[in-house]
């Protein structure tokens, strides 16, 4: 017999409520105020999280709590804090010691300055091809982004924003992506027919958003009188990225990757061992907002789910498929719609995944298809939220707003428009 926290209530709209809460405290209120750093996330996420525990009917105080609770320590959660924590240690002691600084001194030197903006994204995009995580692509090449961006002149909202954008097309692309798995796996088609579907949305996409950034690279212009590059204090970035690129797990790489910066700080004369530490407690502390939002997330989204929100949405949408491309277009929609809800694109697939199924067996839509819409469109979605854990990540890491960036978003914004113009083209040549 399933216990209250394992179960959800009937189909409700109200349910979704705390949703709106949030976007009228944050995004609303900012766009009427005029200024997006007016009101803080964590104050947003409070007040959308006590109003989700109020709400909660037919359970007590204690067990709405409880309820509350379960979703903040979601083990994918959990993984997440983790990784900042250690994300906030690696890049604290990293700039401390002078390996930010010296890896875009490096990069400055190698790349001309019109090419800065264009082999950013390209980076992103080769890294997590290769390691299948955007948040671990977003953790290596963020701090860099941002020393570009100082050096430069550069808008750090776009710059940062390139870095995100080129990250999700390789966690949308990635054979090792856990987005990939669940979407194949729960469709039933082959990883490499799901990338076929997949590569012919995202890399005209790509393209598009590549030609965007040569083009604005044009204005970049590198400062005069840069120093040689200290190679020693670079190292530890270049083993990061190897190992990232090898298929390390991020914990093990951002682990190594602080042990590095300490010892490589330490032989240099840059700080001793205790600077060292100061350096990775500032760190941690610096990703305090977003450790908070994303336990406030987690939570206020877990209410939502347990009392029928994302049922409701499910279950609306369902009722209004009459053809293929009806169908089509509602897997997408109900994955979009399952990310703003649970702000995890993987969570979102597995959500919307058994429904997706049976929408491709009752109007014959091809399974690869299905999938690659799970999985784009999730991505799509995932790229826009500000708190999502990749924008989050990359704003922690940059100390902006996470809201500051979605503006900037161009790959996912490209990528939802052709991946749209994909499905219906398809479509019409199946009806």
């Amino acid at each position: 017999m399933k216990t209250y926290e394992e179960t959800s209530r009937k189909p409700n709209f109200m349910a979704l409520s705390p949703l709106i809460v949030f976007l009228c405290c944050y995004l609303l209120a900012s766009i009427l105020l005029g200024d997006f750093y007016k009101i803080p996330i964590t104050v947003a996420f409070l007040v959308s999280a006590v109003y989700a525990v109020a709400t909660t009917r037919g359970l007590s105080l204690d067990q709405r709590i409880m309820q509350f609770s379960k979703g903040a320590g979601n083990k994918n959660i959990m993984l997440m804090l983790w990784i900042f924590i250690l994300a906030g240690a690696f890049a604290s002691s990293a700039k401390g010691m002078g390996s930010v600084d010296a890896t875009v001194n490096a990069t400055l030197h190698l790349l001309p300055e019109s090419l800065l903006l264009p082999g950013l994204f390209l980076a992103a995009c080769f890294i997590s091809l290769s390691i299948g995580t955007s948040v671990g692509t977003i953790v290596a090449l963020t701090p860099v982004a941002v020393g570009i961006a100082g050096q430069t002149d550069s808008n750090l909202p776009m710059i940062v924003g390139i870095v995100v954008g080129g990250a999700l097309f390789g966690d949308n692309l990635s054979f090792i992506s856990d987005t990939t798995i669940v979407a194949t796996q729960t469709l039933g088609c082959k990883m490499s027919d799901k990338f076929k579907a997949n590569f012919k949305i995202a890399l005209p996409a790509a393209l598009v958003a590549l030609a965007y950034y040569i083009y604005a690279g044009q204005q970049t212009q590198t400062p005069s009188g840069l120093t040689e590059t200290e190679w020693v204090k670079v190292l530890p970035y270049l083993v990061v990225l190897g190992t990232a690129i090898a298929g390390i797990n991020v914990t093990v790489v951002l682990c190594l990757g602080i042990v590095l910066t300490g010892l490589t700080g330490i032989a240099t004369g840059t700080y001793d061992l205790y600077g060292w530490m100061s350096h990775m407690g500032n760190g941690i502390l610096g990703m305090s907002e977003l450790i908070i939002v994303t336990l406030l997330a987690g939570g206020m989204l877990e209410l939502i789910r347990y009392n029928g929100g994302i049922d409701y949405i499910v279950q609306g949408l369902c009722k209004r498929v009459k053809s293929q491309r009806g169908g089509k277009l509602t897997i997408a929609l109900l994955v979009v719609l399952s990310d703003l809800c649970t702000a995890n694109n993987t969570i979102a697939i597995v959500t919307v995944g058994p429904i997706a199924k049976q929408l491709t067996e009752k109007y014959g839509i091809d399974k690869r298809q299905a999938a690659s819409l799970l999985d784009t469109f999730s991505c799509f979605a995932q790229g826009l939220i500000p708190y999502g854990a990749q924008l989050l990540m990359a704003a922690g890491l940059a100390q902006i707003a996470p809201n500051s960036i979605v503006g900037y978003m161009y790959y996912p914004m490209i990528l939802g428009v052709v991946a749209l113009a994909a499905a219906l083209k398809t479509a019409k040549k199946k009806s």
